[in-house]
Protein backbone atom coordinates (compact mmCIF):
# COMPACT_ATOMS: atom_id res chain seq x y z
CA UNK A 1 0.00 0.00 0.00
CA UNK A 2 0.81 3.48 -0.84
CA UNK A 3 0.77 5.77 2.10
CA UNK A 4 1.31 10.01 0.66
CA UNK A 5 0.23 12.98 2.28
CA UNK A 6 -2.40 15.19 1.04
CA UNK A 7 0.14 17.59 0.41
CA UNK A 8 2.27 15.27 -1.98
CA UNK A 9 -1.04 13.60 -3.70
CA UNK A 10 -2.42 17.28 -4.49
CA UNK A 11 1.32 18.27 -6.02
CA UNK A 12 1.91 15.38 -8.33
CA UNK A 13 -1.82 16.23 -9.50
CA UNK A 14 -1.12 19.92 -9.95
CA UNK A 15 2.40 18.81 -11.67
CA UNK A 16 0.57 16.53 -13.91
CA UNK A 17 -2.32 19.14 -14.83
CA UNK A 18 0.29 22.01 -15.55
CA UNK A 19 2.21 19.72 -18.23
CA UNK A 20 -0.93 18.95 -19.91
CA UNK A 21 -1.47 18.39 -22.58
CA UNK A 22 2.30 16.65 -22.41
CA UNK A 23 3.03 13.75 -19.78
CA UNK A 24 4.35 15.33 -17.02
CA UNK A 25 6.95 13.16 -14.49
CA UNK A 26 8.72 13.08 -11.61
CA UNK A 27 9.96 11.41 -8.33
CA UNK A 28 8.92 11.54 -4.42
CA UNK A 29 12.18 10.83 -2.39
CA UNK A 30 12.54 9.19 1.13
CA UNK A 31 14.88 7.98 3.56
CA UNK A 32 16.56 4.43 2.80
CA UNK A 33 14.59 1.38 3.25
CA UNK A 34 11.68 3.68 4.93
CA UNK A 35 8.93 3.59 2.05
CA UNK A 36 7.63 6.84 3.24
CA UNK A 37 7.85 9.67 0.20
CA UNK A 38 9.04 12.90 1.23
CA UNK A 39 10.84 15.45 -0.95
CA UNK A 40 8.90 16.19 -4.30
CA UNK A 41 10.71 16.54 -7.18
CA UNK A 42 9.31 17.65 -9.88
CA UNK A 43 11.14 16.62 -13.29
CA UNK A 44 11.37 17.69 -16.97
CA UNK A 45 9.52 15.24 -19.79
CA UNK A 46 12.78 15.21 -21.78
CA UNK A 47 10.27 13.84 -24.35
CA UNK A 48 7.64 16.55 -24.79
CA UNK A 49 4.95 14.23 -25.50
CA UNK A 50 1.20 13.62 -24.80
CA UNK A 51 1.84 9.75 -25.24
CA UNK A 52 5.64 9.19 -23.51
CA UNK A 53 7.57 10.49 -21.03
CA UNK A 54 11.62 10.17 -20.14
CA UNK A 55 13.58 11.92 -17.99
CA UNK A 56 16.45 14.22 -19.15
CA UNK A 57 19.24 12.11 -18.52
CA UNK A 58 21.19 14.63 -17.28
CA UNK A 59 18.57 15.67 -14.62
CA UNK A 60 18.15 12.35 -13.82
CA UNK A 61 21.39 12.11 -12.58
CA UNK A 62 21.73 14.73 -10.60
CA UNK A 63 18.60 13.62 -9.05
CA UNK A 64 19.55 10.15 -8.12
CA UNK A 65 23.11 11.84 -6.78
CA UNK A 66 21.78 14.17 -4.81
CA UNK A 67 19.36 11.21 -3.35
CA UNK A 68 22.30 9.31 -2.87
CA UNK A 69 24.26 12.28 -0.90
CA UNK A 70 21.12 12.44 1.24
CA UNK A 71 20.63 8.97 2.02
CA UNK A 72 17.28 8.50 0.22
CA UNK A 73 15.73 6.44 -2.98
CA UNK A 74 13.24 6.83 -5.19
CA UNK A 75 10.30 6.03 -3.31
CA UNK A 76 7.70 7.04 -5.76
CA UNK A 77 7.97 7.52 -9.42
CA UNK A 78 5.09 9.61 -11.00
CA UNK A 79 3.83 10.15 -14.79
CA UNK A 80 0.94 11.53 -15.95
CA UNK A 81 -0.83 9.75 -18.95
CA UNK A 82 -2.73 12.59 -20.80
CA UNK A 83 -5.44 10.32 -22.99
CA UNK A 84 -5.42 7.28 -21.52
CA UNK A 85 -6.31 5.24 -18.16
CA UNK A 86 -4.02 5.58 -15.27
CA UNK A 87 -2.66 1.91 -15.78
CA UNK A 88 1.21 0.97 -16.94
CA UNK A 89 1.72 0.75 -21.06
CA UNK A 90 4.67 -1.67 -21.99
CA UNK A 91 6.87 1.07 -22.56
CA UNK A 92 6.02 2.06 -18.73
CA UNK A 93 7.03 -1.25 -17.93
CA UNK A 94 9.79 -2.01 -19.83
CA UNK A 95 11.37 1.26 -18.37
CA UNK A 96 10.33 0.29 -14.74
CA UNK A 97 13.98 -0.70 -13.00
CA UNK A 98 13.50 0.34 -9.44
CA UNK A 99 11.78 -2.37 -7.76
CA UNK A 100 11.33 -1.12 -4.36
CA UNK A 101 9.35 1.89 -6.05
CA UNK A 102 5.60 2.77 -6.27
CA UNK A 103 4.92 3.74 -9.79
CA UNK A 104 1.73 6.24 -9.37
CA UNK A 105 0.45 7.35 -12.62
CA UNK A 106 -2.28 9.90 -13.49
CA UNK A 107 -4.67 10.11 -16.02
CA UNK A 108 -5.87 14.05 -16.92
CA UNK A 109 -7.98 12.97 -19.97
CA UNK A 110 -10.68 14.34 -18.30
CA UNK A 111 -10.55 18.01 -17.49
CA UNK A 112 -12.76 17.72 -13.70
CA UNK A 113 -11.78 14.38 -12.81
CA UNK A 114 -8.02 13.07 -11.68
CA UNK A 115 -7.36 9.31 -11.73
CA UNK A 116 -4.96 8.17 -9.31
CA UNK A 117 -3.60 5.30 -9.03
CA UNK A 118 -0.19 3.46 -7.37
CA UNK A 119 1.69 -0.04 -8.89
CA UNK A 120 4.18 -2.05 -7.97
CA UNK A 121 6.54 -3.28 -11.27
CA UNK A 122 8.88 -5.91 -10.64
CA UNK A 123 10.15 -7.93 -13.78
CA UNK A 124 8.10 -7.05 -16.19
CA UNK A 125 4.81 -7.92 -13.43
CA UNK A 126 2.39 -5.26 -12.49
CA UNK A 127 0.67 -5.08 -9.44
CA UNK A 128 -2.33 -2.34 -8.30
CA UNK A 129 -1.59 -1.28 -4.98
CA UNK A 130 -4.20 0.88 -2.64
CA UNK A 131 -3.44 4.30 -1.81
CA UNK A 132 -4.09 5.92 1.25
CA UNK A 133 -4.24 9.84 1.15
CA UNK A 134 -3.35 11.30 4.62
Amino acid sequence: MLRISLDLHDKIIAHARQDHPDEACGVIAGPLGSDRPQRFIPMENAARSPTFYEFDSKEQLRVWREMDDRDEEPVVIYHSHTMTEAYPSRTDISYANEPGAHYVLVSTREPDTTEFRSYRIEDGEVTEEAVEVA
